[in-house]
C-alpha cells in the first residue's frame, strides 16, 4: 500500500550482478490487490467504529480536516487516528477536534513513522526525482515517461487523478526531507532573528538568507540532485532551522505555475514568501501582483517576493538587490540573489 510491489524486489550475487542477472524470491505471487484511497465517507465511517467502540467522538470539522488532509490515503487516514486518539487524547470523554488533528498531523510528520522513511528513501531514484523536482519547482518541466509517471503513483508520491503530491501531508514531509541534511548545516542562531518582544524580523532573516545563499549555494546545487528545486529548499531548510518550531511553514505549489507560495505564521505573524526563477527577462509587476493577491488571500500583513536569478552569466553584484514595492495597496519587499 503505497510503498513497494513485492516482486520488485530483487536479489543479487557478486557473480550475478556482474552478468546482469537480477531475480525476485517472490515471483511465486498470483496477484497485486491495490488498495484505494478512502473517499471521505470513508474516513467517515471508520473513525465512527472507533466512536461505537469507545463512545469517543469525533467532530464534524476533524473529520473533513483529516481526509484533506491525507486525501483517503488508507495508511495515513489510520496513522492520523491512531496518534489523535491512542497518543494524544486518551480521555474518551474528550471529543477529538480539528485542533487536536492538526497537532497530530505536526506530530506524524516530526516523528516519519517507517511508512513514510520507505516513501522517502524513494526521492533518491532518478525517476522519482524527475518528477519531483518539477513539481516541488513548479515549472512546466519535459513530459514526463508514463512508465515513471506510473511508478511515482504506485509509490503514493502524487495523485492519481492528476500530477501533483498526493496530499498535504507529503506536501509538507517531502520538502523537509529534502531539507534536513542541509538544515543540520546551518549555524545561525534563531534568537538573532526575534525581537524583544518575541516576534519574527522576516527583513533581517531574509536578508541574512541572500548572503548565505551567495556563500553557500553553488556548492550545495551542484551535488544535490533536485536541480529545479534546489534554491527552494535552500531557503526551506534555513526557515525549518531559524523557526526551529516556534512557527509553521504552508506550501502551495502545482505544476506549470512557475511559482511557489510559502505562508510562515509566527505567534500572531502572517508572512506571505512568493518564490520565483528568473531566467530570462523578469515580469515584476505580473510578480507582485500574484504576491498581493496570495497576501489577500491568506490575511498576511507582511509580503515579500524571493527572486532566485539562475542566469549564469550574470555576476553577484547583478544579481543579488533589495528594494520595496507597492501592489494592490499592499507593500511588498523584494529579494533577488
Amino acid at each position: 500500500m503505497g510503498v513497494r510491489d513485492l516482486r520488485d524486489y530483487k536479489v543479487k550475487t557478486k557473480q550475478q550482478e556482474e552478468l546482469g542477472i537480477l531475480y525476485s524470491p517472490f515471483n511465486i505471487k498470483a496477484e497485486s490487490l491495490v488498495l484505494a484511497d478512502f473517499t471521505q465517507e470513508d474516513v467517515s465511517k471508520l473513525y465512527k467504529q472507533h466512536t461505537e467502540d469507545t463512545g469517543q467522538v469525533f467532530t464534524d470539522e476533524a473529520l473533513v480536516y483529516a481526509f484533506e488532509q491525507t486525501q483517503g490515503q488508507p495508511w495515513l487516514v489510520n496513522a492520523l487516528a491512531y496518534q489523535a486518539c491512542f497518543r494524544d487524547v486518551q480521555d474518551r470523554t474528550m471529543p477529538i477536534t480539528k485542533d487536536v488533528m492538526e497537532r497530530a498531523r505536526e506530530a506524524l510528520i516530526k516523528r516519519c513513522d517507517t511508512h513514510m522513511d520507505a516513501l522517502l528513501d524513494r526521492l533518491n531514484e532518478p525517476r522519482v526525482c524527475n518528477i519531483i523536482d518539477i513539481l516541488l519547482s513548479s515549472s512546466a518541466g519535459p513530459g514526463f515517461s508514463p512508465d515513471d509517471l506510473q511508478y511515482v503513483r504506485d509509490l503514493g508520491l502524487i495523485s492519481r487523478k492528476e500530477i501533483r503530491i498526493a496530499n498535504p501531508i507529503y506536501q509538507e514531509i517531502i520538502p523537509r526531507a529534502l531539507a534536513y541534511t542541509k538544515q543540520e548545516e546551518i549555524i545561525q542562531e534563531p534568537s538573532l532573528y526575534r525581537r524583544k518582544d518575541g516576534s519574527l524580523d522576516m527583513m533581517k532573516l531574509l536578508t541574512d538568507f541572500t548572503q548565505f545563499y551567495r556563500e553557500n549555494s553553488e556548492v550545495w546545487l551542484e551535488r544535490f540532485a533536485y536541480k529545479e528545486a534546489g534554491p527552494h529548499v535552500l531557503l526551506l531548510a534555513f526557515l525549518q532551522r531559524i523557526l526551529n518550531g516556534g512557527g509553521r511553514i504552508h506550501r502551495e505549489y502545482a505544476l506549470g505555475t512557475k511559482r511557489v507560495d510559502l505562508l510562515i505564521t509566527w505567534k500572531e505573524q502572517k508572512f506571505v514568501i512568493e518564490l520565483k526563477v528568473r531566467r530570462g527577462e523578469a515580469d515584476l509587476s505580473a510578480w507582485l501582483i500574484q504576491t498581493a493577491d496570495y497576501m489577500d488571500k491568506s490575511g498576511a500583513t507582511e509580503g515579500f517576493l524571493v527572486i532566485f536569478d539562475r542566469n549564469n552569466h550574470t555576476s553577484w553584484e547583478k544579481k543579488i538587490f533589495q528594494k520595496q514595492e507597492t501592489a494592490m495597496g499592499k507593500p511588498i519587499a523584494i529579494f533577488s540573489m
